[in-house]
């Protein structure tokens, strides 16, 4: 993870093979997670294709994912959608009101390491 910025340089997107803690986990099915970044942000990860989940309970567990890192810009909509996904509270969810620049992974492998 903490490559990551060095391997998108300042390109739209890089397909890479990342290292790191899966810190949440979709509560609905498992159909995403996040990970920390360098900078202390979190980088939402998806499964190409819709085509497998990940464990529930897989946050805190060293993983390895396979695939492109994007910057992108997520909806308030998707924010809140991911907010909910997660369990949060609606005062939280109804707090998003902007548009966020971020990275976020589109993984084809995920190897659960610990």
């Amino acid at each position: 993870m903490t490559a990551l910025s060095t391997a998108l340089g300042s390109r739209d997107s890089a397909q890479v093979k990342l290292v790191g803690k899966a810190s949440a986990v979709c509560q609905a099915k498992g159909c995403w997670m996040t990970l920390p970044t360098a900078d202390g942000k979190q980088m939402r990860v998806r499964f190409k294709d819709y085509a497998f989940f990940v464990p529930k309970d897989l946050s805190g567990h060293n993983v390895v994912v396979s695939g492109w890192a994007h910057r992108t810009t997520t909806s308030v909509a998707d924010q809140q959608h991911y907010l909910r996904d997660a369990g949060k509270p609606e005062k939280e969810i109804a707090a998003i009101t902007q548009p966020k620049q971020e990275v976020s992974f589109m993984a084809d492998g995920v190897r659960v390491v610990n």
